[in-house]
Formats: structure tokens, sequence, C-alpha cells
């Protein structure tokens, strides 16, 4: 069986030594911040989580880019001039043009290797969702499945990738524009930390509020116990913007609940931290419809 390639973008935010492990080409996203522009490569190696998340403390705005067609031909092109097919897995479109540009150099391709296939599929999801997404389907392929049973696969998991995360840093989200003065304001007086999810547009929604930072971590597990499909068995993805210790609580509690045997923490990369600030935690897995 002929071998293809999985291709993803840079914020899926796995572990870098897990992509090498599972045989994807990641193709980085890019962030500007000072005067400088920066490639989100897995492995830090244009700027750091830590440093990212420490000039975010300090009050610097970063901006993102979404991958280029440009950028998506130029890492497209040896993989199918080798010979291979391509199945890239795409950050949501309700968050980025990442997977517009995607398609685009796709057609493009299309033609000028007309003998060889190149799909593209919208995930719908986003930092760890996207990650796990991408790691169910790579395991798909290990399993030996045919480059059109992963594609299947992943068009029918897309509905299942449940997101669940709670931000820190409220003056970030009103540096940002993304909430008023006032908001962040009562929300840092009254200690509120607002519980979001990705619906099924792929798009950020705040469903709640919590008094307090273990509140808002303990809501993020309840809403693991309420829609989780298979706890115990099926893997759980854990990204967060610089709070390690909190990452590993909230593993910790749902590891004490419900003996969930593989649990992946990891950073939430420069990109999607850009946008949510220091102290972003995030749970993912495969649940009922989202």
């Amino acid at each position: 069986m002929k071998d293809f390639c999985l291709m993803t973008d840079s914020s899926c935010d796995l572990d870098a030594g897990l992509a090498d492990e599972l045989r994807l080409v990641v193709v980085p996203l890019s962030l500007r911040i000072g005067q400088e522009t920066y490639r989100n490569y897995l492995d830090g190696r244009e700027i750091g989580f830590k440093e990212l998340y420490d000039r975010v403390r300090a009050g610097e705005m970063p901006t993102t880019s979404a991958v280029s067609v440009g950028d998506f031909e130029a890492a497209m092109r040896p993989v199918l001039a080798g010979g291979r097919d391509i199945l890239y897995l795409a950050f949501s479109s309700g968050l980025s043009t990442t997977y517009q540009s995607g398609t685009i150099a796709a057609q493009h391709l299309k033609e000028e290797f007309p003998e060889r296939r190149v799909e593209v599929i919208d995930s719908l999801s986003a930092s760890g969702g996207q990650g796990l997404y991408v790691y169910l389907c790579a395991k798909e392929r290990d399993a030996g499945k045919s480059f059109e049973e992963v594609c299947a696969f992943a068009r029918d998991m897309v509905p299942y990738m449940c997101h669940w995360f709670t931000v820190d840093d409220l003056q970030h989200l009103k540096r940002g524009g993304r909430i008023s003065a006032a908001t962040a304001l009562f929300g840092v007086m009254l200690a509120i930390k607002p519980v979001l999810h990705v619906d099924d547009a792929g798009k950020l929604v705040n469903m709640e509020k919590a008094r307090g930072r273990k509140a808002s971590i303990l809501s993020l597990v309840e809403h693991f116990a309420a829609t989780a499909r298979d706890p115990v068995n099926d893997p759980v993805f854990i990204t967060h913007g610089d709070c390690p210790d909190d990452a590993e609580f909230l593993a910790g509690e749902i590891r004490r609940r419900f003996g969930t045997k593989q649990i992946f923490i990891s950073y939430v990369g420069p990109v999607i931290g850009s946008h949510t600030g220091a102290g972003v935690l995030t749970v993912m897995f495969v649940g009922r419809p989202r």
C-alpha cells in the first residue's frame, strides 16, 4: 500500500517530538511582535513559548498571519513531485484563512500534478483539538488504512472534536479589543474567569463565567464528564499558556475521576497564545457532538 503525506499547520500545537513520531509535515503560521516576524514552528526555533508569554505578560500585543498560498505550494510541491498524495488537515476556517489558502494551493497543484491527489479537510478545530484530530488520523494511517479511508475517517470525526478552555488574562483580552475595559475591570475585581468552547462552525463561543481560577479549571473537568465518548480509553489533549502546574492539576483531576489512560500535555503555541494571552488552559477530547 502506497504511503501518503499527512500535513497540518502549526495551530495544532502538538509537541514537536510527537509530530515527528507521527511523521507529519507541519506548515507554520506566523506572528509579529515588536519589530520582528516569527514563524510558529512546533519546536519554538524562531520564538520560544516562554519568551512569547513573558512578552505578552509585559504588555506586548502580537499580531498573527495565516499560512499563505505560496507557503503551502512550497510545502506541497516536493511531496507531490516525490510521488506521494497529500491529506492536509487544516486549522478551523472559523478562526483563520489558513484553510482557504490550503484549498487554493491544492487546486493549483492538482493542475500541475494531475496524477496526484491532494485533499484538504477543515478540522473546525484549533490548538490541542486540532492536534488530537491529527493524532487520531495518523493512527488510522499507521493501522494500514488507505488514503480514501483516512479521508473518510477525518470527515466523520470533525463534529466529535470537543474543545473546552478557560482564559486567565482579562487585561490581555482588553488590550486586544476582545472585551471592554469595564468588563476587564469588573472581571478582575470579581475574579471572573470565562469558560469557552469551539462550536460546530469552528468559532469561539463564551459559555459561562467561573469565580476564580480553580473553579474555572474544575468546570473544564465537568464538561469533560458530561460529553466525553470514552473517558478511560480515548486520548485527551491538554494545552496551556505557560501554566504547567495548572495543566498538571487538570490532568490529575481527569485521571483521578475517570482513570483516563492517555493524556498529552503541551504548550499553546505562539499563534494561538497571541490571541488568548498567558494562562490559557484547554482540554480537548472526543465526545458526543460538540
